[in-house]
């Protein structure tokens, strides 16, 4: 796995990734945590607890709102850690995404973080209903991404295989992007991504 790691972080270095900075928006960072496990190579993937006031039960990666004095990268660790239990150093950062914004306003940035260990998930019952590794091989699905017609209007929906269902957007359009960026080397945006109404 050393070659994709090199290979990926290559990638992402090549990548001139776009940043945002919108004055009233809170800036947030996810985190698409790597590790190998008995499938090959996985990601962490979540649905958030099912009491919570917004997002209840949606697919989500691991994140959350900046803290006073953090980047992207320390909000992407830090959230990975409060709701996985997983503990990373910034030194298994691969590199970063585009800054997205969402239709609940947040500016998030997606933070590539790798582990050469094998990871055990151990959810914050307060934020993750349940956490399971996704097969990165399942990004590369046949049917993916799957554009679908906004039912309100504007760009069509994106959506992603996860093994067991088909994710919306934004998490789509962040696992698209690092798809074709980091895995295939290819410049992927997602600024004109339609997102469903109720991720507001």
């Amino acid at each position: 796995m050393s070659d994709l790691r090199r290979r990926i972080a290559e990638n992402l270095a090549r990548f001139e990734r776009r940043t945002l900075e919108i004055e009233g928006r809170r800036q947030a960072a996810v985190a698409i945590v790597l590790a190998p496990t008995d499938a090959g190579l996985s990601y962490a993937l979540t649905r958030r607890a099912l009491h919570m006031r917004r997002g209840a039960g949606n697919y989500a990666l691991p994140g959350g709102n900046f803290e006073p004095g953090e980047d992207a990268v320390a909000a992407a660790l830090r959230e990975t850690s409060e709701e996985l239990g997983i503990a990373l150093e910034p030194d298994a950062v691969l590199g970063l995404l585009d800054d997205f914004l969402t239709l609940g306003g947040h500016v998030v940035t997606p933070v590539v973080v790798w582990s050469h260990v094998s990871l055990t998930l151990v959810p914050n019952p307060e934020e993750v209903h349940e956490a399971w590794f996704a097969r990165v091989e399942d990004l590369d699905h046949p049917e993916a991404p799957r554009m679908e017609p906004h039912p309100e209007g504007g760009p069509d929906i994106l959506r992603m295989f996860a093994g067991r269902d088909w994710l919306n957007p934004p998490t789509a359009a962040w696992l698209y992007q690092f798809r074709e960026v980091a895995l295939h080397g290819r410049t992927a945006r997602i600024d004109q991504v339609g997102m469903p109404a109720w991720t507001a």
